[in-house]
């Protein structure tokens, strides 16, 4: 069922794989190493057609000119607005309806546990004229709080399928024990599972963090301007109108790309054992 360990394969396929996975890791990172050597690429080496070459002068300056002559300060604090209101929004609506979902047996428990996870496959393709009429006709195209509603909207559902399934793997002994005591079910909820979710809270704040922050449809569909766009939108009109600056814009999408890598490894260890707690039996 579970891959045989490397260790325990024969001695040729631990010869490829110690071959492959140094050169697919190189693969991998490849593109990452193109835009962070033209992030301190000169703007001369690019005019000049010195696209791949080894960089004539090393220009740490395009990061300081980013946020001097360019709206990167704005993009950033934009992504900063939109992505944490919408990672407080989701988690904690997903840690009601997954507490609810996974302890109370109602009728509709398994519809509506569907409704949820139904979401998760609807193409958001489709979704982009309905959802840009609503936003407009309502009045909030192009605010911070149409982005936020519509991001909480549509994370929700893969926040409560996490949520349910980590709170039906916990010992229900321990609501059944609160209830006999005569514990409120939002007591129970507050002092006994609640804390038990804490792991569960900070991987899923983790993916949602990182989710919304890289998310570039819907930064594209539904604001206009730098006065609300956020970075992942922003970052294409740091190229002039004639020319095309994509030192400045690979400069920018390295300072884009720290905020979400910071967080995760500030939270590497709740991340790593929310997604492995219950992974093992014993």
């Amino acid at each position: 069922m579970f891959p045989r360990p490397i260790q325990k394969a024969p001695q040729p396929a631990q010869w490829t794989y110690t071959v492959a996975l140094p050169l697919a890791l190189l693969l991998w990172l490849l593109p990452l190493l193109g835009v962070a050597v033209t992030s301190i690429r000169p703007a001369s080496d690019l005019a000049q057609g010195n696209y791949f070459g080894v960089p004539s002068t090393i220009a740490l300056g395009n990061y300081i000119e980013i946020f001097l002559n360019t709206p990167m300060a704005k993009y950033i604090r934009n992504s900063f607005i939109v992505t944490i209101p919408t990672v407080f929004g989701a988690v904690a609506l997903s840690c009601l309806c997954g507490f609810a979902l996974a302890v109370y047996n109602f009728r509709s428990n398994l519809l509506v546990f569907f409704m949820f996870v139904a979401g998760n496959f609807v193409p958001f393709q489709i979704l982009m004229v309905p959802v840009r009429d609503l936003t407009v006709q309502t009045g909030l195209y192009n605010t911070y709080l149409g982005l936020i509603l519509f991001h909480v909207a549509f994370q929700t559902g893969f926040c409560t399928l996490f949520m349910r399934n980590f709170i039906k793997a916990l010992p229900y002994e321990l609501i059944e024990s609160a209830r006999v005591e005569g514990v409120s079910e939002w007591k129970i909820f507050r002092h006994i599972v609640l804390p038990l979710m804490r792991p569960a809270i900070a991987a899923l704040s983790v993916l949602v963090f990182t989710f919304i922050w890289n998310e570039y449809f819907w930064a594209t569909v539904l604001t206009q301007g730098a006065d609300v766009q956020p970075v992942t939108a922003g970052l294409f009109s740091l190229n002039g109108q004639w020319i095309a600056q994509w030192h400045l814009v690979s400069a920018g999408s390295i300072v884009a790309a720290l905020p979400p890598v910071l967080m995760f490894f500030l939270m590497q260890r709740h991340f790593i054992a929310g997604l492995t707690l219950g992974a093992t039996k014993g």
